[in-house]
């Protein structure tokens, strides 16, 4: 085997496996005004994206104010800020309501995370 076709499939093998994986992101719905969504802004804003559960579920947002997003399927509406809503792909699998602060929240998103599937903790656990 030629070593250019040896890199086409692995190359072809790296794109079917990224394509097969499920897309899993943590939706947070706040407004203006909130001041739980700024204390969690505060406090785990700057360093969730840093965190292998924000690497494995990176934050998407939306302001309730303006709708709720119609390409989620939720499981009820959203009625209080801030709301942490775990998705994969396009469907509601847990959420937390409110901001409990840091340690209680963190470990609720943990608990989300195990019960979604195996592939939230592929990436790591550097927490």
């Amino acid at each position: 085997m030629a070593v250019g076709a040896f890199w086409r499939i692995v190359l072809l093998g790296t794109l079917l496996t990224g394509m097969a994986q499920a897309e899993t992101f943590l939706l947070m719905a706040e407004e203006e005004g909130c001041s739980w969504c700024a204390r969690w802004n505060a406090e785990i804003g700057p360093i969730y994206p840093k965190t292998a559960e924000g690497q494995n579920a990176p934050l998407r947002r939306f302001d309730l104010r303006k709708g709720q997003p119609d390409y989620i399927a939720l499981k009820s509406a959203v009625r209080f800020t801030p709301t942490f809503i775990l998705v994969k792909e396009t469907e509601e699998i847990a959420r937390i309501e409110g901001y409990p602060g840091e340690e209680l929240f963190w470990w609720q998103l943990s608990v989300m995370l195990k019960r979604s599937g195996p592939q939230e903790q592929q990436k790591g656990n550097d927490q």
